[in-house]
C-alpha cells in the first residue's frame, strides 16, 4: 500500500492552551488580525474570553457573518472584508462553520475569484495564515485541510481541499467547550463519532487514518454520555475534545462516506444542522453497509466496549449501542427534521453526486439513497 500522511498544522492541545495565542501570533508576525466567527460566539462571550490573550500591540477586527452550513456568499464577504481591512492573519473561532468558511476566506482574499472556482482548480500557496480555535468537540475541522461550502445557486455542497488552506496552528482547548449546551454537545459528539467511523471504514482509508479513527471511537464512546449529562465534567470534556481531534485526523486523511453524502444533501437543500443530520443517519447507514464492512464494524463495536467474538454479532451490537447512546443523550429521529417525502428523490440524487459517495463501504446509487431515506423516515 502506498499512501501520504500530510499534517500541515501544528497542534497545541490542552486545558488553557488558548493562553498561548499571543505567542503564536508573534511567531507568525501578526499585526492586524481578523477573527472569523458566528453570532453565537459573540453572544456566548467566548470571543472576549479568547481575545484577552491577544497583546495590545495588535489590532483585531471581527467578521461574524458566518451562517450554519457556510454559504459561498459568506466566504466572498469575508474575503472582501479581509482585503479592505488589510489583515495579515485570520483566526477562526467556533465550530465547523466558521473554521470551514475561514479556510475559504484565506484563499480567496489572496488569490481572488470565487470560492466555487477552487472546487475545480488548484489552490496556490499564497494564502493568509490561519489559526483555528475550535469551540465544539465535533467537526475536527481545525486539523483538516478541506472546507465544505454551500453553493447557493445550485443548492449543493462542494468541497475545497488543499494543505495550503489548513490552519498553521490549531489551539485545541477543551475549556472552551465547558459552556456548550447539552443538545449541541450531543449532536456534535455523534458527528465526531461519524467522522471516526467513516474515516476508519472509507474504501480509500490508510493505516494511520484507521489507527487514529479507532482510538477516536474509543474516546467518544467512553465520554459522550458523561459530557452531555454533565457539561462541567472536565475529564469528559477533555476526552471528547481529544476524540474529535483524532476523528478529524482520521477522515481528513481518508474520506467521509455515505452518512455525509446524505447529511450534506439535507444541509444544502433544507439548511439542516450538519452535525445533527450526521448523528441521525449514522446507525441506519451502518446497518445498510453491514454486509460490506462486517469486520470493520465489529472492530468499531469493540472500540465502543462491546465484548463479542463473532464479528457479525459484534457489529450488530455496536450499531444497537450507537442507537441507545443517541437516545440516551436526547438526539431526535429523522422525522424531527420535517423533510417531506416528496423531497427524497432530490436528496438522493445529490447524495449520489457527492464526491465522497465512492468512499462508502457499500456502493450506493440514487435509488439506494432514496430507499434509505424512505426507510429512515418510516421508523
Amino acid at each position: 500500500m502506498n499512501f501520504d500522511f500530510i499534517l500541515p498544522s501544528t497542534i497545541k492541545y490542552g486545558k488553557g492552551i488558548v493562553q498561548e495565542l499571543d505567542n503564536v501570533l508573534n511567531e507568525i508576525g501578526a499585526k492586524k488580525i481578523m477573527v472569523v466567527c458566528d453570532p453565537g460566539i459573540l453572544a456566548a462571550g467566548i470571543m472576549d474570553k479568547v481575545m484577552k490573550h491577544v497583546g495590545s500591540d495588535k489590532e483585531v477586527v471581527v467578521f461574524s457573518e458566518i451562517e450554519a452550513n457556510p454559504k459561498d456568499y459568506n466566504v466572498q464577504a469575508g474575503a472582501e472584508f479581509a482585503i479592505r481591512e488589510k489583515v495579515d492573519v485570520v483566526i477562526a473561532l467556533g465550530g465547523g462553520s466558521p473554521i470551514d468558511a475561514a479556510k475559504g476566506i484565506v484563499a480567496v482574499a489572496k488569490q481572488g475569484g470565487a470560492i466555487r472556482d477552487y472546487a475545480e482548480k488548484k489552490i496556490g500557496s499564497d494564502c493568509l495564515p490561519l489559526i483555528a480555535i475550535p469551540t465544539t468537540a465535533g467537526t475536527g475541522s481545525e486539523v483538516t485541510f478541506s472546507s465544505v461550502i454551500t453553493d447557493t445557486k445550485e443548492n449543493f455542497k462542494f468541497t475545497v481541499k488543499s494543505p495550503h488552506i489548513a490552519a498553521k496552528v490549531a489551539l485545541v482547548d477543551p475549556e472552551l467547550t465547558y459552556t456548550l449546551p447539552a443538545a449541541i454537545t450531543a449532536a456534535t459528539g455523534i458527528d465526531a463519532l461519524t467522522h471516526a467511523i467513516e474515516g476508519y471504514t472509507a474504501t480509500c482509508t490508510e493505516p494511520i487514518a484507521e489507527a487514529v479513527g479507532l482510538y477516536a471511537i474509543e474516546y467518544i464512546g467512553k465520554y459522550i454520555v458523561r459530557a452531555v449529562k454533565n457539561g462541567s465534567d472536565e475529564e469528559a470534556r477533555d476526552g471528547m475534545m481529544t476524540g474529535s481531534l483524532l476523528a478529524g485526523l482520521s477522515f481528513s486523511h481518508a474520506d467521509v462516506a455515505g452518512v455525509h453524502c446524505m447529511a450534506e444533501a439535507l444541509g444544502s437543500v433544507y439548511d439542516k444542522p450538519h452535525g445533527l443530520c450526521n448523528s441521525i443517519i449514522l446507525p441506519h447507514m451502518m446497518t445498510e453497509c453491514l454486509p460490506f464492512a462486517e469486520m470493520k464494524y465489529a472492530r468499531v463495536a469493540r472500540a465502543l466496549g462491546i465484548k463479542e467474538d463473532d464479528d457479525k454479532k459484534a457489529a450488530e451490537k455496536g450499531i444497537d449501542l450507537i442507537k441507545e447512546i443517541s437516545a440516551e443523550i436526547g438526539l431526535p429521529d429523522f422525522k424531527s427534521l420535517g423533510v417531506e417525502p416528496s423531497g427524497f428523490r432530490l436528496l438522493a440524487e445529490l447524495s449520489e453526486k457527492n464526491g465522497s459517495n465512492g468512499s462508502n463501504p457499500k456502493p450506493m446509487t440514487a435509488d439506494d439513497y432514496e430507499a434509505l431515506f424512505v426507510k429512515i423516515n418510516a421508523l
